[in-house]
């Protein structure tokens, strides 16, 4: 599948998500190229049809894309909860596991995400897999120290790889910490893994989303086709 078929399925995806979106709702929107597509979706609506709904922002990028539409974007500690957040993934399997991340913007993802009634993934079809791992898992980690959590993660086998930019430099998110994405191929243990990584002292947060989505709206060449969690 080239890009311009992927971007299609992501625009899919991204414009029936945003039906979901509602006068007065507020909702969270998440980070990536498939919620860029959603954004663009919602910021339509809001200046040829007059739907007005609060943002809470999933990293600054989006903040930015959504108020050059003249979206109303607040912090999420002004707000009492979040109807619903919509986002994309990296990796979703058929129990409801996710990889974030890819974007370097999971923990404010995740923090968005727990503190949402409803979680809605877009995503095109070729992230949808039987397995996930494949995807390189990201794990938030505080520069401080950070050499002697990816030592502690190479002899646990994690394959890790301190993520950089294009010139070479450490990438830093939201928060100014580090990304180190574990290349595992597969994840068959996805609970035990979030516990190891979260309790290593220096991590912030790891890209595990486990069984925390609704509804994964999948971008398919035959139309937006729906996942239904139902054990949420």
């Amino acid at each position: 599948m080239d890009k311009a078929q992927q971007d299609a399925l992501k625009k899919a995806a991204g414009i029936e998500a945003a039906k979901l979106i509602e006068d007065g709702m507020i909702a969270g929107l998440g980070t990536g190229s498939t919620v860029k597509f959603l954004v663009d979706e919602l910021g339509r609506r809001h200046q040829e049809e007059g739907l007005e709904f609060t943002g809470v922002t999933t990293s600054r990028r989006t903040q930015a894309q959504a108020e050059s539409y003249g979206i109303k974007i607040v912090d999420i500690d002004d707000v009492d909860h979040i109807d619903v957040t919509i986002d994309g993934a990296d990796e979703v399997d058929k129990n409801f596991n996710g990889i974030k991340g890819g974007g370097a913007a999971l923990l404010w993802e995740k923090i968005v995400a727990t503190n949402s009634n409803q979680i809605v993934w877009i995503v095109d079809e070729s992230k949808v897999v039987d397995t996930i791992g494949k995807f390189p898992l990201p794990v938030e980690v505080i520069p401080f120290g950070a050499g002697h959590v990816i030592k502690k993660f190479e002899e646990r086998g994690y394959k890790p790889v301190l993520r950089l930019d294009a010139e070479g430099k450490e990438v830093r998110t939201d928060e100014n910490n580090f990304v180190v994405d574990l290349h595992l191929e597969r994840i068959d243990h996805p609970q035990e893994l979030a516990e190891d990584l979260i309790n290593t002292v220096g991590v912030v947060e790891h890209g595990l989303f486990l069984n925390m989505v609704d509804k994964v709206i999948v971008g398919d060449p035959n139309g937006p086709r729906v996942m239904t969690n139902a054990n949420k």
